[in-house]
Order: structure tokens, then C-alpha cells, then sequence
């Protein structure tokens, strides 16, 4: 299952490709399935381990090196409904590849349904092995070759002191130090499989051969593949296409100040959907843009829920619903918003109107940036001054946007208020959130 570490990559990617689209650019959303490698047949191996439990076996403790969570239970079972005992004591060769593909396919339900929680929904799932099986690799390594950019080499030994089993190997090499990085890397590894960064090598020549720009959205425990894979694609696409890889830190979950206790059903983890089903969907989004996604961020359910100036999310979402009950009552008093005079608007007032006027800047430079956090920083901003100006006229009575003895100076300020409403759910909907109409 997704758990809050994907909950804000997946989060980040669907915001920033609806800024992109928001600014113009046609953009695909793509999930890539990492179904190559040993990963893969842990996944198979431990499924197996439950099909023989749902037969009836007593597997004891999950072994070392297995996937504990309960989330498989169900796919042993199916497993099990499928095939009978067939392969209860086949041996692995016979059961391993297609344990494989049941399993992944029964993966990618379950995470297609944890982000559709989120509300995001891809326009392509692009698979790894099948990327492997039809030579992508092999094309790319080719290309490769023909413009000198991988050879035949051996590596240095590791720095400090070398380890016994260490053996110089020929392998062949990317030269990824053409590009800026500290060394050049192998495609392959000894035994002739793809390393993982051959095997992202050609997923990124395919993808930039449909595409004049792309973006990675990476868990930041990655970090040190980015230069890489960076010299990479500026080798395969001859500096032509822009690549942007996007680091995404962990969320460290907490309820009122306490580290939140792991999920049984996960087997080491709290899951995405079961904190989307707690607190819902656009606080969780909101959430997840409040920060720079390269930048630690501590997920507090008592304080994403609070309704108070502290908390982003409801501030933004309250001075939506405070425009939506101003309108209500205008309209209860018979005002109309039709045919304002904004020469009444005063210095205050316009003090607000520059800073929605400031919207299309911050779309154009957050696109640029590739940051859709700086949305949610200026709605914070814009919300602020809003409420600001509201409370005014607590104070003083004939600063209220509505004033029933002055028509004309409340039509103004309807006018203004329905302007800043609407950036704020153009800003919400390029995050992902709903702009609500009234707070319960």
C-alpha cells in the first residue's frame, strides 16, 4: 500500500502537473511500475507464502526478508480460489513468474484505489518489465555507442580499503563524467542483467522522444542518482530536452506532538488511505503543499484539522466560505453584485487588489520553478490580507463589506470579495482541493 512518503510524491507530481496545464503546457501524467529486479520475486515469494496459509498451512511468523503486512492475506487467498493446491509445494521455478504478475497486477489495484482517494488519476501506467521485454535497453545502449557515450571499461575499486571478494570487472559504461558527474557508470551489472540505471536510461530516452520536457518525482532517499541520470538524458537528447528531477522528503506523522504507531495492516507503516479516511482528501493535499517537497515535513492530525489562523488549510478555505456568506446575505438584503463603481474602493481595498493582481505572476514563476507549493504560500498570503480587511470592520461598523445603508460601497466590496474568491478556488483547483462554500 501507498504510505504518506508516496502520499506527498504523488501529491506534489498531480499539483505540479495541473500548474503546468494551467499554464499552458499539455502534460502527461505517467506512474512507472518498478516490476523488474529482485524486489519483484520478494513480492512473488511472499504471496506464495500466503496462498499456503490460505490453504490451510500454519506459516508461523513471516520470515526475514518477506513482506509482513496483511495486505497480501487477500492475494493468497485469491491465489489459493485460482489455482487450488497446485503450487503449495511446487518448487519456485515453477510458480515464481506467475505469483509475479498476479501480484503486481493485484498491487496496482490496491494503489490505483489509494490514489484515487487523493483524486488523482494517471493517463498512463508504464511498466518496467515490459519496458525490458520489447529491448528498450538494448536500443538505447545502442544509440549510445554509436554517438561514443558508452564503452567497455572497468571501475576504479572502491575508496578506503578494499574488500577481499573485489574483482575488477568489465562492464559496460556510460560516460556520465562528459556530463558533470564524478564517475561513469555501468549500464549492466557483471552477470549481463540492467542495472537500475540502465534500465531508467532507456525509460528516459523513450519518454523524451514524445516529450520536450520532463519531470521525475523522487523519494529523496534517491538523491544520489540524480546527477546521473541527469547527465543521461542531456547525452540521449543532445541538451534538448529540459529534465527536472523533483525530490520528495519522508512525512514523519505525529498526533498531537506523538510519533503516530505503525499500521498492522501495512506490516511496518501508516497507509495513505487510512490517513485520507481520517482527516479527508483536501486537508491531506493542502497539507502536503505547505512546504518545499524537498524540505522535512511533520504531519500533525490534531494540528491539520484545527480550525484556526495556524492551519493553512482552513484559513484558505475559510475566506472562501466567508466570501460564499457575504453573497448570501447581500443577496438577503436585496444588493446585487451587478454594476459596481470600484472607484470606491479606497487604499486599503486596493492594497488587496494588488496582491490578487499578483496571481498570474505566481502561476507563471511556480510553473517555471516547478514549485506548486508557492501556490499554496500565496493563497495563505491572499487569505490573510482578506481576513485582515474583514476585521476591520469589527472595529469600525462602515468598513463591512456589507453595508446595508450604502449600496453602492457594498457592491464595490462584493465585487472585490468575489474576485479574491475566485483566484482562491483557481489556486485550490490547481492543488487539488475543493473550495468550499461553507465551514461545518
Amino acid at each position: 500500500p501507498m504510505h504518506m512518503g508516496h502520499c506527498r510524491g504523488a501529491v506534489v507530481g498531480d499539483a505540479l502537473a495541473s500548474l503546468l496545464e494551467f499554464a499552458g503546457h499539455d502534460v502527461i501524467r505517467e506512474y512507472y511500475v518498478n516490476d523488474a529486479g529482485g524486489q519483484v520475486d520478494v513480492l512473488a515469494r511472499s504471496a506464495h507464502l500466503r496462498y499456503r496459509e490460505a490453504l490451510g498451512e500454519d506459516v508461523g511468523a513471516i520470515p526475514e526478508g518477506l513482506y509482513p503486512g496483511d495486505y497480501l492475506v487477500p492475494v493468497g487467498k485469491a491465489l489459493a480460489d485460482e489455482f487450488g493446491d497446485r503450487y503449495a509445494s511446487a518448487p519456485e521455478g515453477e510458480w515464481l513468474a506467475l505469483f509475479r504478475t498476479r501480484a503486481v497486477a493485484a498491487m496496482l489495484v490496491m494503489i490505483k484505489d489509494d490514489l484515487a482517494l487523493l483524486g488523482i488519476h494517471h493517463d498512463l501506467f508504464s511498466s518496467e518489465a515490459e519496458l525490458q521485454a520489447a529491448g528498450k535497453p538494448e536500443a538505447a545502449e545502442a544509440w549510445l555507442r554509436d554517438h561514443d557515450l558508452v564503452y567497455d571499461g572497468v571501475l576504479e575499486a572502491p575508496k578506503g580499503e578494499t574488500p577481499e571478494d573485489w574483482e575488477p570487472v568489465e562492464l559496460p559504461l556510460f560516460r556520465s563524467t562528459q556530463f558533470g558527474d564524478d564517475q561513469d557508470r555501468p549500464i549492466k551489472k557483471s552477470n549481463g542483467q540492467w542495472t537500475y540505471f540502465g534500465a531508467d536510461l532507456a525509460y528516459h530516452f523513450q519518454k523524451s522522444q514524445s516529450a520536450d520536457q520532463l519531470i521525475d518525482i523522487w523519494g529523496a532517499d534517491h538523491a544520489g542518482t540524480v546527477k546521473r541520470i541527469q547527465a543521461a538524458v542531456a547525452a540521449l537528447t543532445e541538451g534538448k530536452t529540459r529534465f527536472d528531477v523533483k525530490l520528495v522528503q519522508m512525512v514523519r506523522l505525529l498526533r498531537g506532538g506523538e510519533p503516530v504507531k505503525m499500521s498492522k495492516r501495512a506490516g511496518n507503516f501508516v497507509t495513505l488511505a487510512d490517513v485520507v479516511r481520517e482527516v479527508g482528501k483536501d486537508v491531506v493535499r493542502f497539507t502536503m503543499l505547505t512546504r518545499r517537497s524537498d524540505a522535512q515535513m511533520d504531519f500533525d492530525f490534531a494540528k491539520v484539522v484545527e480550525a484556526s489562523k495556524d492551519n493553512p488549510v482552513f484559513y484558505v478555505q475559510y475566506a472562501h466560505a466567508r466570501v460564499a456568506s457575504l453573497h448570501r446575505r447581500a443577496e438577503e438584503a436585496g444588493i446585487a453584485a451587478e454594476g459596481a463603481d470600484l472607484s470606491r474602493l479606497d487604499t486599503e481595498e486596493l492594497a488587496l487588489v494588488k496582491l490578487a493582481a499578483q496571481f498570474p505572476r505566481i502561476v507563471e514563476t511556480a510553473a517555471t520553478a516547478r514549485e506548486p507549493h508557492r501556490i499554496a504560500f500565496y493563497l495563505y498570503d491572499l487569505a490573510a490580507a482578506f481576513h485582515a480587511l474583514w476585521n476591520v470592520g469589527n472595529d469600525r461598523p462602515e468598513r463591512r463589506f456589507l453595508v446595508v445603508e450604502d449600496h453602492d460601497a457594498t457592491r464595490a466590496r462584493l465585487a472585490l470579495a468575489s474576485a479574491i474568491a475566485q483566484i482562491i478556488r483557481n489556486g485550490l483547483s490547481i492543488m487539488g482541493v475543493v473550495a468550499v462554500s461553507e465551514m461545518k
